[in-house]
């Protein structure tokens, strides 16, 4: 038997990677982990984390407002840039540290520098060769800009945290989570934003209410939503970033942030010396035990292009860990995954589009609510809550819930357990409301608003 290094060398340390080699180290497993750029990934330090951090931040603008009609006289305070962003530093750098231990206290070896691959078994980190039975990539995904004339002006939501100035005029360019989410931060901070996306309509994916509903209402906090039209070409001018579109029209801007997609993050891997295939979107192929056409190697997270959110890669690393050296059966389910959209007001998902739904399971029930949440009756403020329920009519089991509205994110991880448990429409209906709140709403829907007829 071939006497290896490590029976486990991650490349990676992000959410996936960390989970992996954790768990393979407390089956027994000898385990290396490299990382050149931060301990905790996309999630910890340019993602999800700071993202959270800032959506709380631009929340308190509005909420100073809203007080006002509750009895609460006073200004609203100023806004500093450098408090947040400084606090926020000083946060990430803590979670750095956790993640370090947390690998150290696993008995895993943590190895700064570039890991490269060179064979099926080996990898290289600067000058020192490691040799591993499994190689597991959990290099993640990197920001995607496209070429065209004055790119390189724009910036990417990893530099967007860190801004030495608060761009009081930003552009935002595209229509996912990370788009409609920067839009609703930097908004809320008192910027102007205009975000631009080449669609009919933002948050492709989606159901299509839900995609409606948000169009409306994030229009309503004063972001200014420009759909069907792109950047031409972005060029410095005295007053500012020029930006041409493809409509003809102008905006002139402080900064420009792309958030047209990201990529697997594969650059320098060395992936040319295995025989690791890539699929037409660029990212990694594998099996359902993560496993690539290289035996040996596997590779897990937004790297290998499936759902890009941090607890499917943290379900990934345990499956794999489980597997490959607990000798244990896991897998992950991806039906009924729940996700949400940090935009003002928040936007919760779990389980099936109503398109995805009628051609999955054919004649639904459809159940929806709109409704000024109770808190905005008093404070004044323009703001609509949305939920919707999708009802597979064969077997009355609730497929799809989608709500956008105050804590959407929240209320949606409960619904996310009733729906894998494969609650009917019936266990909502027989189910007490907690009163007053919004979440009740999904229990108390009697009417049908879209019924497919046999």
């Amino acid at each position: 038997m071939q006497d290896y290094d490590y029976d486990l060398f991650v490349i990676g340390a992000g959410s996936g990677g960390v989970r992996a080699a954790r768990m393979a180290a407390g089956f027994g497993a000898r385990v290396a982990v490299a990382e050149d750029r931060y301990m905790g990934g996309t999630c910890v330090n340019v993602g999800c984390v700071p993202k959270k951090l800032y959506v709380y931040a631009a929340e308190f603008g509005k909420s100073f407002k809203d007080a006002r009609n509750f009895g609460w006289n006073g200004e609203t305070p100023a806004f500093n840039w450098a408090t947040l962003r400084d606090n926020k530093k000083a946060e990430i750098s803590r979670l750095n540290s956790i993640y370090d231990n947390l690998l150290t206290g696993a008995h895993a070896d943590v190895i700064k520098g570039h890991a490269r691959i060179v064979d099926a078994h080996a990898v290289t980190v600067g000058e020192r060769r490691y040799t591993a039975g499994k190689i597991l990539i959990a290099t993640g995904g990197w920001p995607h800009i496209p070429k065209f004339p004055g790119s390189e002006l724009a910036i990417s939501s990893n530099e967007v945290f860190d801004l030495e100035q608060f761009p009081a005029r930003l552009a935002i360019v595209g229509g996912g989570y990370i788009a409609v989410e920067f839009a609703g931060i930097f908004n809320g901070l008192g910027a102007q934003v205009t975000q631009l996306y080449r669609g009919p309509l933002f948050l492709r994916g989606f159901d299509a209410d839900i995609r409606a509903h948000a169009a409306q209402e994030i229009g309503k906090t004063g972001v200014d939503l420009r759909f069907e039209v792109n950047v031409q070409s972005i060029t410095p001018g005295a007053g500012g970033l020029q930006v041409l579109l493809t409509d003809g029209s102008r905006i002139e801007v402080d900064a420009v942030l792309y958030a047209t997609g990201r990529k697997a993050n594969l650059e320098g891997l060395g992936l040319e010396s295995v025989d690791v295939k890539i699929n037409d979107a660029g990212s990694i192929d594998v099996d359902a035990e993560y496993r690539t056409s290289e035996p040996s190697i596997f590779a897990l997270g937004d790297v290998v292009g499936r759902m890009e959110l941090t607890p499917v890669a943290l379900a990934e690393g345990m499956s794999f860990a489980r597997r490959q050296f607990g000798g244990l059966e896991s897998t992950v389910d991806y039906e009924f995954i729940p996700t949400a959209v940090f935009c003002q007001p928040n936007i919760g998902s779990v389980g099936f589009t109503e398109d995805a739904a009628r051609a999955r399971f054919g004649r639904l029930r459809v159940f929806k609510s709109t409704f000024k949440p109770m808190k905005h009756t008093i404070s004044g403020r323009d703001e609509k809550t949305f939920m919707k329920l999708i009802v597979d009519r064969a077997s009355d089991r609730v497929v799809g819930a989608h709500m956008m509205g105050p804590d959407a994110g929240e209320i949606m991880q409960g619904i996310a357990i009733a729906l894998r448990a494969g609650a009917t429409k019936a266990v909502f209906d027989t189910t007490i409301g907690i009163h007053p709140s919004a979440a009740e709403e999904f229990v108390t829907m009697r009417e049908v608003w879209r019924e497919d007829t046999p």
